[in-house]
């Protein structure tokens, strides 16, 4: 087990360079701060001080040393908007985002999970087949479309919800309904694909045959090796709360992680970029850690070294 998580940290540590890498030489290769900052109409002498003030007018690659070198002693930089730190610019902007993702994570499975199972169960059927139907044309439906749509619906039309900002609750209903009803076409399409599969082993038919009654057939040996591979779609989307979240922050102006990179993105804002984009690789790293451990609870075969067991469906 030690073995096991000393090659994860490295891996995560790997992955986290290569994040800070990718973001530095692309923020870099995408235009020049100063002239987004100031605006391509200021003098001469304010873009070349402002370049200066920021050590842009270096080579790039020592530019890249001295920024690794900050962020390992935790220094993410300062915004080049208002001068306040990276982090600090960031992290207020979290708890918004965790009030939109997290009822979305618990939306997505909350409503995916049963029908995927219900769809494998009756497989063939047309609660299966209408099932289906309607998670392929949800998860093929773009998130800004669902977006508008229930805003047409819920906001111009009932008027029961705004459409936009941050003030009350009542503001983040429409993106935890947009993230979360985009997320669960997905969890219902891979539930029910984990579940067939099993449903066809050998052991479910063995237990079958043995007389045990459908449901405990699926709840005590269908149910537990369908989750090991629907743990790693959890892992996908955990990790990708805040990336998920910039088109529908977007969409409806709330005051998120989301927004702020876009608005970051736009405005050339470095040290801000490329502090969600860390936020984001330690996310998912973390999340991937987590379902390398739940692994292992649910398949024992995987505390025992072969780490490859159960992950056939996936």
């Amino acid at each position: 087990m030690i073995a096991f998580l000393i090659v994860r940290l490295v891996r995560a540590v790997l992955t986290l360079l290569l994040i800070v890498t990718f973001a530095f030489v692309v923020l870099r290769a995408s235009g020049d701060p100063a002239l987004a900052i100031l605006s391509v109409d200021a003098p001469a002498e304010a873009i070349e001080a402002f370049r200066r003030d920021w050590g842009l007018n270096q080579p790039v690659w020592i530019q890249y040393l001295r920024y690794v070198e900050a962020v390992l002693r935790g220094d993410l930089g300062r915004s080049m908007l208002d001068g306040r730190p990276a982090v600090e610019v960031v992290f207020e902007r979290v708890p918004a985002t965790l009030m939109v993702t997290l009822p979305a994570f618990l939306m997505k499975f909350c409503i995916g999970l049963p029908l995927g199972i219900l769809a494998a169960l009756r497989r063939g059927t047309a609660g299966d087949r209408i099932t289906m139907a309607g998670a392929m044309i949800g998860h093929a439906t773009p998130a800004f479309v669902l977006a508008l749509v229930l805003v047409l619906v819920f906001s111009v039309e009932l008027g029961w919800l705004p459409s936009a900002g941050g003030g009350s609750w009542r503001h983040a209903v429409l993106p935890v309904v947009t993230l979360g009803l985009a997320g669960a076409t997905a969890v219902a399409r891979f539930s029910r694909s984990a579940m067939v599969e099993v449903l066809g082993q050998p052991y479910i038919r063995t237990a079958a045959a043995k007389g045990l009654r459908r449901p405990l057939v699926v709840r005590g040996h269908a149910l537990p090796n369908a989750a090991i591979p629907t743990v790693t779609l959890a892992g996908f989307l955990l990790g990708g709360l805040v990336a998920g979240a910039v088109v529908v922050e977007t969409v409806f102006a709330w005051p998120g992680v989301g927004r702020l990179m876009v608005q970051a993105v736009a405005n050339r804002d470095l040290a801000v970029v490329q502090t969600i984009l860390l936020l984001v690789g330690a996310t998912m790293v973390t999340a991937n850690l987590v379902v390398d451990l739940l692994y292992g609870w649910l398949d024992p075969r995987i505390r025992h070294g072969r780490s490859d067991a159960g992950r056939g469906v996936v």
